[in-house]
Parts: structure tokens; C-alpha cells; sequence
């Protein structure tokens, strides 16, 4: 490994003479609490104690790749392992799947207690827990679910919604730091519906009564999520983008707010464009990192242009303080550890990069009118020195610089995951 602190120190004096704080960059992307999603870890299959667990809700695990977690312990040790390579503040996000109970217990039953393993294991680390209901992977959920039809089983859902809501509370009150739920629910057609709009005012419906039911809950924040399409649910899609941001805006509560998914878009769309506009009208976003290859695929989160282009909007608004940021890819044809921590480690990567810009000055450059200096300094500092400050960010959390991890995730494999059969 070449001299880390030496790297660091010529980085310094770069940025110096643009009046960049490398220090304080690095203070603020270590302090930004990224959420980490469990379901990398086992292909979304989760903990419920029931043969049946087929993926559905038009989500797709692609690969075989050796050494899925086969339970909570697994799993957990699993995530101990990727986050020593994850540098800066994390939290774990679950979902509801993820309940360890004796026996098995339906979705509409779940209770906090059910979720002790994993708050015990939070505690004991020092960090929050997450959450999201689970409309999917379930014989009830074949139909719609908060927007379905049949009235039973739209009162299923609309029960498991506020079950999540008091667990997250749970959560809250265990560990200290705010839950944050995220609402998504797979509702759709493979063909336009007839009728578009009933579907949309049960859904709205089967959040209202979810938060009228929880409105006494504490210290957690809500987020609505949209999507496109899914696999069997291509042409319609209940909780569109213009349903959840309508929804979220004419609530107008705190705590509810609009989750914006990398993946959850049109091919021409991104949500870097969205995000001025979204922040103009609400305080705070749920944002959901990964990475779309040409349709919702989930890929590991890259160091790539979009990922770029979010941190530098949300850096240079000033909002990145108010915004939860998390992670949510799913990748079974590779190692699962290294796909946590690559995808990971390249969300705080843009982030710190997003930090070690003049933004300040940029800004003045603009209001001066002097597009050309702007357009110069944007493209400069695409190519800045920002991987040796990143090298000595990693070394000094003890993270490993550079590929240091990867030597240490593969003896892992070859000691414990190669063994699950």
C-alpha cells in the first residue's frame, strides 16, 4: 500500500487553494448516518418460519452465488463482517419478513417482540434500526394489497401497516435514534386496468387508516415510495410517482415524506433532477440508493455519474442533513458481503466527494453570471484528488484503505460461507 498520510496531506493542499476544510468534509460524510439494508444478505428470502417463502411483488434475485445466510444469526454475523469495511455512521434497515418468532406469525400478528434479536444485537452496536413493512411474499398478497379489492384482504394489510408503525416505535424507544418506515407496496397489472383511479383511493385510503390508527406513535418518520413497474405489473402501478408525492403533500405532516428510489424511474428519468423540486415543498426525503440497468434491477450501488450527481445536489442545497439516506440493491450472482460493502462504501465515497468541493464559490461564480468559470470549475473537480482523502478516511476508521478489505471478506468465504450448504 502506498503512504496513505502522505497521499492525504498532497490532497490537502489541492483543495487548500479553493479554501476546502478536508477535515471537516470528512467529519460530516463519517457523521452522516447511512442505512444499510439486511435483505442483501439471504436474497430477500427473510426469517419467517414458513415453507412457502417464493419471492414475489415483481421483484427478481438473480445468481446461485454460494453462501446465502440461511437465518438471523447467520445473517447477522454476516453484516458484523461488511460493516468493519463500511466506514462512517450506519443504521440497519429491516423488513418485516426479517421477525424471528418460535413459530410462525402472520404478517397481521406481528408484534415488537418478535424483533428482539435483532434490537438486542442494534443495542449491544450502538446504532438504529430501520423498517418497512412487507406487502409482498405472501399467498394474500397475489390480488393488491392496501389498494385491493377484496375488503378482507385489504384489512390485512391495512393491519400489518400499523403493526410496522408500532414497531418502529419499538425501535425507537430501544435504541434511541428514530425509526424510519418505508411504505411500499407492489400493487399493479400487467395490463391498464379499466378502471384506474379505485385502486388509487383504496390505497389512499389504507394509509389513512394506517396512520389515523398509529397517530399517537412516536419517533418514527414515514416514507411513501413509488415505482414504476414490476415483473407481472408492467402497464400499472397503484402507488405511482404522482399518487405518492400527491399523497405525502396534502398530508402535509412531519413525519410523512417522500421516499425517491434510484430505481423506481423511467430509463430518462433520475432522481438527482427530482430533488430541488421535492425539497422546495417538503423538509426532509427518504432516499433509496442502487442502481437500474435499464429497468428497477437493483445492481450494486457505483461510484457512477448518478450516484455522483445525487450527493452533489444534496450538497449543494444544503440538504443533506435532512436527508435518510439508504441503501437498497440485491445481487445473488457475487459474493453478498462484498456486494454490501462496495455498494456501501460508494455511496459515503460520493458523498465525501460531493463535500470536497467550493461549493460557496461556485455558487458566487454563478450569481455573477460567469457560465463559462462555472462550467470550468464543475469539470475540474470531477478529476480532484478526493480517492486520497477517501484512502485516509477508510485507513483512520480502520476500514481498510484501498482494496485492504477484499483479502479479509474472502477468507471469510472460504472459512464460513463456503460451508452452507
Amino acid at each position: 500500500m502506498y503512504d496513505v498520510k502522505k497521499g492525504y496531506e498532497l490532497a490537502k493542499e489541492f483543495y487548500a487553494q479553493y479554501g476546502i476544510d478536508v477535515d471537516k468534509a470528512i467529519e460530516v460524510a463519517n457523521a452522516t448516518p447511512i442505512s444499510m439494508h439486511c435483505w442483501q444478505g439471504d436474497d430477500v428470502a427473510g426469517c419467517e418460519k414458513k415453507e412457502d417463502a417464493a419471492l414475489t411483488g415483481g421483484i427478481q434475485v438473480t445468481g446461485n452465488y454460494p453462501g446465502s445466510a440461511r437465518n438471523g444469526d447467520e445473517l447477522r454475523a454476516d453484516i458484523d463482517v461488511a460493516m468493519k469495511y463500511i466506514p462512517g455512521e450506519l443504521k440497519l434497515n429491516l423488513h418485516a419478513n426479517y421477525q424471528e418468532a418460535d413459530t410462525f406469525v402472520d404478517r397481521n400478528a406481528i408484534e415488537p417482540k418478535h424483533f428482539d434479536k435483532w434490537v438486542d444485537w442494534a443495542v449491544e452496536k450502538g446504532i438504529g434500526l430501520d423498517f418497512n413493512p412487507t406487502y409482498f411474499s405472501h399467498p394474500k398478497s397475489d390480488n393488491g394489497t392496501l389498494s385491493a379489492a377484496d375488503e378482507d384482504v385489504r384489512k390485512f394489510w391495512i393491519e400489518h401497516g400499523i403493526r410496522s408503525r408500532q414497531i418502529g416505535e419499538y425501535f425507537y424507544k430501544k435504541t434511541g435514534k428514530p425509526c424510519v418506515i418505508n411504505h411500499w407496496t407492489p400493487d399493479g397489472d400487467k395490463e391498464v386496468p379499466v378502471d384506474t383511479i379505485g385502486p388509487r383511493k383504496r390505497l389512499k385510503d389504507s394509509y389513512d387508516q394506517i396512520f389515523e390508527a398509529t397517530k399517537n406513535v412516536e419517533g418514527v418518520i414515514d416514507g411513501i415510495e413509488s415505482k414504476v413497474f414490476g415483473i407481472g405489473a408492467e402497464s400499472f402501478t397503484a402507488g405511482s410517482h404522482e399518487f405518492c408525492m400527491g399523497y405525502v403533500m396534502k398530508a402535509n405532516k412531519d413525519h410523512i415524506i417522500m421516499t425517491l428510489d434510484t430505481g423506481h424511474y423511467h430509463p430518462t428519468e433520475v432522481v438527482s433532477a427530482k430533488l430541488a423540486s421535492i425539497f422546495t415543498f417538503s423538509d426532509n426525503v427518504l432516499l433509496h440508493v442502487s442502481r437500474p440497468v435499464r429497468w428497477d434491477s437493483d445492481h450494486v450501488v457505483s461510484f457512477d455519474d448518478e450516484t455522483r450527481a445525487i450527493m452533489d445536489e444534496l450538497v449543494r442545497m444544503d440538504k443533506l442533513k435532512d436527508t435518510y439516506v439508504a441503501t437498497d440493491f440485491f445481487d445473488a450472482s457475487i459474493n453478498r458481503i462484498v456486494a454490501w460493502v462496495t455498494g456501501l462504501r460508494n455511496t459515503r465515497k460520493a458523498m465525501l466527494a460531493a463535500l470536497l468541493q467550493p461549493v460557496d464559490q461556485m455558487k458566487e461564480i454563478e450569481k455573477s453570471g460567469d457560465v463559462s468559470a462555472r462550467l470550468a470549475f464543475k469539470e475540474e473537480f470531477k478529476a480532484a484528488p478526493f480517492a486520497l482523502v477517501w484512502d485516509y478516511y477508510c485507513q483512520q476508521q480502520n476500514a481498510g484503505a484501498g482494496l485492504e478489505w477484499l483479502a479479509e471478506v474472502q477468507k471469510y468465504e472460504k472459512e464460513v460461507l463456503s460451508k452452507r450448504a
